[in-house]
């Protein structure tokens, strides 16, 4: 039985940034385990959302029904409505997920969202810049790091022009493929070169 890894969806979402991951996520060429992880959208709720590249999505669960089950992950893209009070059960459902050790995965306008939560101050993170989350309640200026993405703790922050790092934090943390493989798969996707791709065919 596949574990579900959900993927918050809403309106303005960056459709760029989760790309990466959860086609990696949902393609079995490679893995350690194919089929053992499911990509599912949830949403504030069931009615369609429109991303920022105007596709429609009709979200899988709510983030009420989410809330009770227990996935592998949550994922958090970027959107340009995350100061709306609409986002705060999710926000919510990700400091339960850090709390029971089940990893979140946040990049650009999702990190600032963390971080006004105060759910950023006592990890290490990245975001697109930090002028972004200095506002009210974040505390955790002396944990930013000018990385591509940073995990700490089951917390996985990215900036966003980063979704290939992001991904690779994501796709590392649930153990999709081997070192090597994810290496390769890395390779491939920031250089474009045959010589990685040839390295992650002969994995699958």
């Amino acid at each position: 039985m596949s574990q579900s890894v959900y993927l918050y969806v809403c309106d303005t979402l960056s459709d760029w940034e989760p790309g990466h991951a959860i086609a990696a996520l949902n393609q079995p060429f490679g893995q350690r385990d194919p089929g053992s992880l499911q990509v599912r959208t949830v949403a504030a709720t069931a009615d369609p959302v429109r991303t920022a590249g105007g596709v429609r999505i009709l979200p899988d669960l709510t983030v009420e029904e989410a809330a009770r089950e227990r996935p592998a992950m949550l994922i958090l893209p970027g959107a340009g409505t995350w100061d709306q009070a609409v986002h705060k059960p999710v926000i919510g459902f990700a400091k339960s997920l850090l709390d029971k050790d089940i990893p979140v995965a946040a990049i650009c306008g999702a990190t600032v969202a963390l971080a006004a939560a105060g759910m950023l101050d006592d990890r290490d993170h990245t975001s697109n810049d930090p002028s972004m989350l200095d506002g009210p309640g974040y505390a955790g200026a002396g944990r930013y790091r000018p990385a591509p993405a940073v995990t700490d703790r089951g917390l996985i922050t990215a900036g966003a022009a980063h979704p290939a790092e992001f991904a690779r934090e994501i796709l590392r943390t649930l153990e999709v493929y081997e070192p090597d493989t994810l290496e390769n798969w890395y390779g491939l996707y920031t250089t474009g070169e045959r010589a990685y791709f040839d390295k992650f065919m002969a994995a699958v």
